[in-house]
């Protein structure tokens, strides 16, 4: 008898209804198209709608524009992707933006704009889901840290608080939703090349500059044991693992795809 039929299920979301914030691109968007190539109906949600919509068209889900500081629009989302599925079985709030500027400098609009995104976003989101998934009796949930919340690095203060509040968000809600069949991870990404860390070395038309993107990763490159920049790809399939039954014993963990550049115990 063979265990290959057994180890495929455990991988496949074939029926399950989910949402990913922040679908329009770079990590989102892989996630997204990862979770419908396992066999779910994903909602692709960002605040860019166009995009979001083309993230969609390549996987035969749908799309809406969604702002997740918005906590009525969150809310009003999830609900009525239940109501029209019948249910709601998978998050991933991967929305996030990032503000730098010394802790001395920090403006209080740019801190209230990251914590607005990245943490309270994340929490509306996890409010409204863990509600759902309750009543219904099971669901996963995975937020997005970073690998920010390993090291203090200069000029990220907003960012790196407001992803160390969604790792404590992320298990306070596992300890309080596992009882009804719910678990909640985060993953924290290393170095990934999205649009948010291309702000180092794209040009004045959009286009990247190589040498810049080579000497800006070089440092980092020497940082990972493997030697790697990680791909949103590389996210995509951890969030895969976490919300499929593979990791069915897994909850309250903040998982590390980074390269190896930060190991704490």
């Amino acid at each position: 008898m063979t265990t290959e039929p057994l180890l495929l299920r455990a991988h496949r979301l074939d029926d399950r209804v989910a949402v990913v914030t922040g679908a329009g691109s770079g990590i989102g968007r892989a996630t997204a198209q990862v979770l419908a190539a396992a066999g779910a109906l994903v909602v692709c949600a960002d605040i860019d709608g166009p995009a979001a919509r083309r993230t969609a068209a390549g996987i035969g889900g749908s799309a809406a524009a969604l702002d997740v500081a918005d906590r009525a629009a969150v809310f009003a989302l999830l609900e009525t992707t239940a109501a029209e599925h019948g249910r709601l079985d998978i998050l991933c709030n991967i929305a996030g933006i990032i503000r730098t500027g010394l802790v001395v400098d920090v403006q209080e609009a740019d801190l209230d704009a990251v914590l607005g995104v990245n943490f309270k976003g994340t929490f509306h989101a996890c409010q409204c889901a863990a509600r759902i998934m309750s009543a219904q009796g099971g669901g996963s949930i995975v937020n997005t840290a970073s690998g920010a919340i390993d090291s203090a690095t200069p000029e990220i203060m907003s960012y790196s608080v407001s992803k160390a509040a969604v790792v404590q968000l992320t298990r306070n809600l596992a300890a309080e939703v596992g009882r009804y069949g719910v678990r909640v991870n985060a993953v924290a990404p290393g170095l990934v090349r999205t649009a948010m860390t291309a702000r180092h070395y794209l040009l004045p038309d959009g286009s990247v500059d190589q040498a810049a993107r080579a000497a800006a990763e070089k440092p980092l490159r020497r940082m990972s044991p493997l030697g790697l920049i990680g791909d949103p790809e590389d996210i995509a399939h951890a969030v895969h693992y976490l919300v499929s039954d593979a990791a069915r014993f897994v909850t309250g963990q903040i998982l590390r795809p980074n390269g190896g550049v930060a190991m704490p115990w």
